[in-house]
Parts: C-alpha cells; sequence; structure tokens
C-alpha cells in the first residue's frame, strides 16, 4: 500500500534554489551583507478521512506584524533552539498546541527570504491524525487545514499586486474556501507545488 505522503517525500529529493518574497520583483535591488534573522516554520501534514491536509493558521488580528494574514506555524529561532527545525517545532506546540512527539520531520524545503529581512527555512513533518488544534489566543485566531491536492496544483495559484513602499510587488495567492493565503505562505507553497508536479 503506497503512503499518501509519497509525492512529498519525492519532492523533497528533488532540489530547487532557496525562493523569496522578490522573486516576482526583479527590480528589486537587495543590499549587499543584509543581515537576516533564522526562523523556522513547520508545515504540517496530517491524513484526515483518507485524505491529507497542510495545517495553517491565521494570525489574531491585534498583533503588530501580519495581522490577520494565513501563515504555518513557526518563528524565529531563538538561543535556546538547536536549529530552525527546533524552532519550528517549539513555535508549533506554541501557537497551536502541537507536541513534538506528535510531529515526525521529513525534511526540509530551501530557506524562503521575507521582505521583514528573515530566512524562513520550511520544515514538512508528518503530523499524528490523533493532534487537536489548541490555538494561542495570543497569536492565532484560528486553526485550520487545507487539502494537499488543492495547494499542490500550480494551477490554483495567481499572481497579484498591491502598491507597498511607493512600488508595485507582486505576489502569489492560492485562495481556498473564505482563506486568503499569500505572500510568503503562498510562495512556499507554490515551490513545494512545483516540485511535487516535476
Amino acid at each position: 500500500m503506497t503512503d499518501p505522503l509519497d509525492p512529498v517525500l519525492r519532492a523533497l529529493e528533488r532540489t530547487s534554489a532557496a525562493s523569496s518574497d522578490f522573486d516576482l520583483n526583479p527590480n528589486v535591488v537587495l543590499p549587499e551583507g543584509r543581515k537576516l534573522r533564522a526562523a523556522g516554520v513547520l508545515v504540517g501534514f496530517v491524513e484526515r478521512q483518507g485524505e491529507v491536509r497542510v495545517i495553517l493558521t491565521k494570525r489574531a488580528s491585534h498583533l503588530k506584524h501580519h495581522p490577520g494574514q494565513i501563515a504555518f506555524p513557526g518563528g524565529k529561532q531563538e538561543e535556546s533552539d538547536a536549529d530552525v527545525v527546533a524552532a519550528a517545532l517549539r513555535e508549533a506546540h506554541e501557537e497551536v498546541g502541537l507536541p513534538p512527539e506528535m510531529a515526525q520531520v521529513l525534511g526540509r524545503l530551501p530557506s524562503h527570504e521575507t521582505v521583514t529581512s528573515f530566512q524562513m527555512t520550511p520544515v514538512l513533518a508528518k503530523v499524528s491524525p490523533d493532534f487537536s488544534p489548541v490555538p494561542e489566543p495570543g497569536e492565532v485566531e484560528e486553526v485550520f487545514e487545507v487539502p494537499l491536492a488543492h495547494l499542490s496544483n500550480p494551477a490554483n495559484f495567481q499572481v497579484q499586486s498591491r502598491r507597498w513602499r511607493g512600488q508595485q510587488r507582486h505576489y502569489f495567492t492560492v485562495p481556498f474556501g473564505p482563506y486568503y493565503i499569500w505572500g510568503a505562505t503562498a510562495r512556499i507553497l507554490r515551490g513545494l507545488a512545483e516540485r511535487m508536479t516535476e
């Protein structure tokens, strides 16, 4: 019997370059020697009713940074974290109540540079179907799941743009129902979709 995560495991074996929030904005010149802060985000896959789903969060609306945006559980690497994998697991525990023992790490995708000067590493993990999310009210408004079949289809992604700091900025989106998934989260998912369809 085949593992429903086989396409994800095959995608992890493929190579691709690091991505950034500037991929669709080739006119942006990034300063040499810029300092990026390490961060880890958890791309959690959970099987429910025979379907693989991806765990996402809607950030609390009162937050100073990215209020209301759709994101993976995760955050910056602290001194107490051994690496970005440990950071992603710790943050997922804090934000959505995912015990580390319920997450089997599968591997990592190339890092993603954000406009907020983070070097974000997506950590892919198989999550136990026994996991029931508990959102941290100070940070997370909602925890929800999106079928991997939707997120792994490049046809579901669009490129949109808006004015940002005086310039037109282009970015990926992958809407799902009431959820507007865009920016770094959509770019990371788009990279995974590309690897899964190669």
